[in-house]
Formats: C-alpha cells, structure tokens, sequence
C-alpha cells in the first residue's frame, strides 16, 4: 500500500516561515478558519494561548501550512511547526527546489529575502547552489 505524506518542518517562527517558504516557491499559504478557531475557544476545547495574530489574523500559535497553487494532488503539503528547541545540526533530509536556467536568479532572490549562502555543489553534470532558510533549514537550489 502506497501512504499519502506530508513534509514538517520544526521552527520557532511557523507562520514567519511558511510566509518565506510559499514565496521561495511560489506557493499559497493555507488558510486558518477565525470562526472554527474561535468556536473552539468558546467550546472550551483551545483557549486564548493557542492562537496568536499574524497578518492581522487569529491563527493557531503552533503551526502553518503551504501548499502548491494546483493542490495536494501536485505536490504534498508543507507543515511547519512549533517546537521550543532551536536547530542545533545540519538537517538530515532538505528540500531541492529545480529552477532550469533561472538558478542564479532564484539564489539572488532568497538571499534578498534572507536565505543565507553555505556552498556550490557539483556532482558529474549536475550543480546546486546550498542555502539556509531564515531558521538555517539547508535547501539547494538547481
């Protein structure tokens, strides 16, 4: 049997992250229903330290999602979470965003919106760039 999945990515900032993630890749920021979430403060089922405002909006303090513009059935989403722990070691697994010819484009671009340089990579034919993500999450670009 074949499992659906969805990438988490742990983080101290989850709605700042999956802001600079939907725009790195050109994604959309899920959604968060105010009503459901305050329907379930009312319910007594969350409380007022679960949620928190960003972009002028209730959201749920611990997490934010992204997912491609064409669906879940494109691409799996994208869950960054709170946890209390900063990143200490390198990631053991890291996303590889395919640009074609726009490669040194792109680089520029999240450097401009605070990705940070580590290292070229090369391997037969194929090259990278590796950068870090405003939290130090490492994603090569191709």
């Amino acid at each position: 049997m074949a499992y659906e999945f969805q990438v988490t990515v742990d983080c101290a900032e989850p709605h700042v992250l999956a802001d600079w993630w939907a725009d790195a890749l050109g994604w959309d920021v899920e959604p968060q229903d105010e009503g459901f979430i305050q329907s379930m403060i009312e319910q007594g089922h969350a409380t007022d330290e679960d949620t928190t405002r960003h972009n002028g909006k209730l959201v749920w303090k611990t997490g934010a999602a992204i997912r491609h513009p064409e669906g879940l059935e494109r691409a799996p989403r994208v869950l960054f979470q709170w946890v209390p722990e900063a990143k200490t070691v390198k990631n053991r697994m890291h996303l590889d965003l395919r640009t074609g010819d726009d490669r040194d484009k792109v680089v520029e671009r999240l450097l401009g919106k605070g990705a940070t340089y580590l290292h070229d990579g090369r391997q037969g034919p194929s090259a990278w760039v590796t950068l870090a993500d405003p939290e130090g999450n490492e994603l090569c670009v191709s």
